[in-house]
């Protein structure tokens, strides 16, 4: 899963270097935090949010197929 968020943010941003996910695993819920440079922001989160919750969804579509229940948190 952190393969995949790394994946789609690097091809979004225009510094993929600086792309970084952390995971923080839990009893049943692992949480993913992606954090990008301050001018790629933007970029990742979209216009209302739809970049950001498009990611979240092909988030969870990939957690359920491997029965995980995984959460995007994109930190500024």
């Amino acid at each position: 899963m952190k393969d995949l968020i790394h994946y789609v943010a690097q091809a979004l941003v225009d510094n993929p270097n600086e792309v970084e996910v952390s995971e923080i695993e839990g009893n049943q819920t692992s949480v993913l935090e992606l954090k990008v440079a301050k001018e790629d922001l933007g970029k990742v989160i979209g216009k209302q949010g739809r970049t950001a919750r498009a990611m979240r969804t092909i988030l969870s579509a990939a957690s359920a197929k491997a029965n995980k229940r995984t959460v995007l948190e994109i930190i500024e």
